[in-house]
């Protein structure tokens, strides 16, 4: 190998490149250290910047449909009062639903959950009655029913005494959660007002950044990233409100259900279907888990009835809605979207369930892309018939 000037840099290069992994590896503890450092200076600006992508697609709605005369209008108030005024109304939009949550189904589940220590107790001799009917010919059930006692009293003592053993260690670890919510509250603040910044001024920001990587990369590697961006933005902006818009319907369809059939706390069950109809194919069925514990305690019958109606309506929303609204927003198979779930829900749980179908989308999107400009590039045409694929060159 000739020792030429390119070739002397890409040896310089890989001995740096060598002396930073074996550092890494010798200084791994301290590595982490300095990482977990600048993790924690940024996070308050990367919090921000993921509220801001969150808000501006509600933002860009209002902008477009509400305030599209003042944007287009002739007068430069009313222009420049067109991007604040969205920015405010998509953050009472935001308030709004969080007070219905607030002040409309937490003080409803507090009471619920408040009165099934007494209601349970008159529920489980209305249990044993109705299954004693079910299996009155049942010698050896009805053996067992009869033998069932719970000592209810027994119990609460149980319950209180964990919660007193408890309390020593709560009242020692209070400063420390003191200092905790502080310190988030401190974090979301700074985060929020970050966000609106970049929600005000985001079109400087985008041209900032342009020019940025238009300086130090070459032109086709920017087109590349500016091209990603863009699919990722229409992925995950799509794939919101589609999952926002099938919520919403399948609240609302819940909610004229029990409404129909008269069955307790549709108002309350329809806004908690909606509000977990958020998290992707498992979330409803939690919203029919605690539906199913606020009717419970009134009449199980209902509940059943709830449990069967709530089966019905996933499947109307899950072969016809969720389809139509959610998946042809992200274009992303079915069999795509349960993998992008399961792999998302272990590794970061809820966020990574929402995170992870609209990435895996936009993985798909640039795979999908990259093959068909190879197999044109190739000549190949591969296709679908009745005896099995075909191959054309």
């Amino acid at each position: 190998m000739e020792l030429n000037k390119e070739n002397v840099r890409k040896i310089k290069e890989l001995i740096l490149f060598t002396v930073l992994i074996i550092i890494v590896l010798w200084k791994h503890t301290v590595i982490l250290d300095i990482l977990h450092f600048i993790s924690g200076i940024i996070f308050p600006f990367l919090l921000g910047g993921a509220i801001a992508f969150v808000l501006n697609v509600p933002m860009n709605f209002l902008e477009d449909k509400i305030f599209k005369k003042w944007k287009t209008g002739q007068r430069r108030k009313a222009q420049k009062l067109a991007r604040p005024a969205s920015l405010m109304l998509t953050i009472l939009c935001l308030i709004g639903a969080l007070i219905l949550v607030v002040f409309v189904v937490a003080p409803q589940l507090g009471t619920t959950f408040a009165s099934i220590g007494k209601n349970i107790q008159a529920f489980v001799p209305r249990f044993t009655g109705m299954v004693e009917d079910i299996f009155h010919n049942n010698k050896n059930i009805t053996a067992w029913l009869a033998e069932l006692n719970m000592d209810w009293d027994k119990i609460l003592d149980s319950v209180l005494g964990f919660f007193k053993n408890g309390a020593g260690n709560v009242l020692d670890s209070t400063m420390s959660v003191a200092k905790n919510i502080v310190s988030s509250v401190t974090t979301f603040f700074i985060a929020f007002v970050f966000a609106c910044y970049i929600l005000l001024q985001k079109e400087k920001l985008r041209v900032q950044v342009s020019k940025l990587l238009y300086a130090y990369l070459p032109v086709k590697r920017v087109e590349g990233i500016l091209d990603v961006c863009s699919l990722t933005y229409r992925c995950f902006a799509n794939f919101l409100t589609g999952q926002c818009m099938e919520a919403v319907i399948f609240g609302s369809m819940c909610f004229a259900a029990l409404v129909i059939l008269r069955i307790p706390y549709a108002l309350l069950i329809g806004v908690v279907v909606a509000f977990t109809a958020l998290i992707p194919l498992l979330g409803a069925f939690i919203g029919c888990g605690i539906g199913v514990l606020l009717i419970l305690m009134e009449n199980p019958l209902k509940a059943v009835v709830f449990v069967i109606v709530f089966l019905v309506l996933q499947q109307i929303e899950g072969n016809f809605v969720y389809p139509k609204v959610v998946g042809s927003s992200i274009g992303l198979p079915s069999i795509w979207v349960l993998a992008a779930v399961s792999i998302g829900g272990s590794l970061m749980g809820v966020v990574g369930i929402l995170v992870f179908i609209p990435l895996v989308s936009v993985i798909y999107t640039l795979i999908k892309q990259d093959v068909y400009r190879r197999l044109e590039q190739k000549g190949i045409t591969v296709s679908q018939s009745a005896s099995g694929t075909d191959v054309k060159k």
